[in-house]
């Protein structure tokens, strides 16, 4: 079970998920806490939360994660350990879907067939991850290394396109296709360099340029596939839209944006906002949804209060 704490609370034996802080100050990840170097250097740094995983260390009061062998004795597993279990159970299947996706988007982008069943299946089984355990999916989604980011996020983000889609009582042959679009919406990234991509500093007005091309740049290569459906090629191209014509790459204003585009835009900006990046700390649901409604000329309201309503339990206004 995945626990955050504020930086003065950790103690050594917790076992450190990833701390909310730019990876220049503090780059370990998944690890014990045993040191006082490694305690003092997070109490140093700009975090100021940090994920624990109490199944692999000590919880916030101290207490070690039931041994198996107490198990064995017939003590009853705790609600703790049954999460722990379902965490490691959803970050083993959204590894795998990552490994899947990876294969077939980098094949893409070589030149390689395309086989849009494959594709299909891979956002469904995402997709009922993501509707089953959406809390997990949403933690274990946060915590990217640099060289996974892009799959990582695109399977995030098609996740919770899909949980919006069903919200808003879109039909599911149209929520299946919004699977799809949510998982090759980035697939532009992957044609960028990736000292430019993963820079952790300020980039160049060029670098920003090329990765402001990214949207145009996986339009033309999805172009290439007969297959792609229209609405996975509109959410790849326009997915950085904005509703008062600010956006790229075309500008377009708010009648000029179907909603399948805004909802895409939602989950996208949302996900960026809530994960870990080499750059800044990650924002809490709440931070990042408040953020969003607050600027109508950016984002559509309607969708920014659904998308809270199956995300976190506290009301958005």
């Amino acid at each position: 079970m995945l626990v955050k704490l504020t930086k003065d609370r950790l103690r050594k034996g917790m076992f450190i998920e990833s701390v909310a802080c730019p990876s220049e100050e503090f780059a370990r990840r998944r690890f014990v806490l045993s040191s006082d170097r490694d305690l003092a250097a997070i109490v140093r740094s700009s975090a100021s939360e940090v994920l624990i995983n109490i199944a692999l260390g000590l919880d916030p009061n101290g207490r070690p994660p039931e041994t198996p062998i107490a198990r064995s004795k017939g003590k009853a597993k705790s609600v703790e350990v049954g999460e722990a279990a379902e965490v490691r159970k959803i970050r083993d299947t959204l590894d795998q879907a990552k490994l899947a996706l990876k294969t077939r988007l980098t094949d893409m982008v070589a030149g390689g067939p395309l086989d849009m069943d494959d594709l299909s299946a891979v956002a469904d089984s995402n997709a009922r991850t993501w509707r089953e355990s959406a809390g997990i999916a949403l933690e274990v989604t946060r915590l990217k290394s640099k060289d996974e980011t892009t799959y990582v996020h695109s399977l995030a983000v098609s996740g919770m396109m899909t949980l919006l889609g069903r919200a808003l009582g879109i039909d599911e042959e149209t929520v299946a296709m919004l699977g799809v679009a949510g998982i090759l919406h980035d697939i532009g990234k992957l044609l960028i360099p990736s000292e430019i991509l993963n820079k952790p500093g300020t980039l160049t007005s060029g670098e920003r340029a090329v990765i402001r091309n990214h949207p145009q740049a996986g339009y033309q290569l999805l172009k290439a596939y007969p297959g792609i459906p229209p609405l996975a090629l509109d959410i790849c191209r326009l997915h950085h839209e904005a509703l008062d014509g600010s956006g790229y790459p075309l500008g377009l204003k708010r009648d000029q944006i179907d909603m399948p585009v805004r909802l895409s835009t939602v989950c996208d900006v949302f996900e960026a906002l809530t994960s870990v990046r080499p750059y800044k700390r990650p924002w809490s649901s709440t931070e990042a949804l408040h953020w969003m409604f607050a600027r109508p000329q950016l984002f559509d309201r309607r969708l920014v209060i659904r998308l809270g309503s199956v995300l976190v339990d506290d009301p958005i206004v």
